[in-house]
């Protein structure tokens, strides 16, 4: 199939880019209770083989989802260690027990972050669904902490001919900000078929 799509179309990215964050936003709102917002600063495509590149070999904490419905692929959200810590503070209110660190993060640390992720990658499928139109149901996210470029790996190993959409971000809560990068990988075909089905 083509992947040419209506000019017209293309604000369907910043939208379903800007609907994405703000459910990101409003879900981790109520789940903390911290005023938080999600503002997305760049949307790029990148040839797949080049995202790994992009990524690079550092420890980051990722969260990755796999959408099991159309635009069927993978999102990943990366971050690094010491925003995952702000944020899992920020959710367990201080409540914690040092002593049980491990790779870095307590379990409760990492419990906090697993969930943050949750609430991240759901709330992000969900407003890609509003803006389409239509429901993506999607796996139980995974958490990781290691090299990026092990997750791109991981996930879409060397699908060469594709792209993907990054998605540069800011979630600004606890009066911080924390960078956050979304990496999508949908199959491009089905991703520009729902949007072709839009009137705009």
């Amino acid at each position: 199939m083509s992947l040419m799509i209506d000019i017209r179309k293309l604000g369907l990215f910043n939208k379903m880019a800007k609907q994405g964050g703000n459910t990101v936003a409003d879900h981790l709102s109520q789940m903390t209770g911290m005023e938080t917002e999600m503002e997305i600063t760049k949307i790029n495509f990148i040839d797949i083989p080049d995202i790994k590149a992009h990524v690079g070999d550092k420890k980051q904490i990722g969260i990755s989802i796999e959408m099991l419905e159309p635009p069927h692929g993978y999102v990943l959200f990366l971050f690094n260690a010491e925003d995952g810590k702000k944020l899992a503070q920020g959710m367990m209110g201080g409540m914690d027990d040092p002593g049980s660190a491990t790779d870095g993060f307590t379990d409760m640390e990492r419990s906090a972050i697993e969930e943050i992720g949750n609430i991240m990658t759901s709330g992000f499928i969900d407003g890609w669904a509003n803006v389409l139109h239509t429901t993506i149901d999607m796996s139980t996210p995974t958490f990781t902490y290691g090299p990026g470029s092990g997750m791109v790996d991981e996930l879409v190993g060397d699908r060469n001919e594709e792209m993907a959409l990054m998605f540069d971000s800011r979630v600004q809560a606890l009066e911080s900000d924390i960078d956050v990068k979304v990496y999508t990988f949908p199959e491009l075909d089905e991703l520009v078929e729902l949007m072709q089905q839009i009137e705009v």
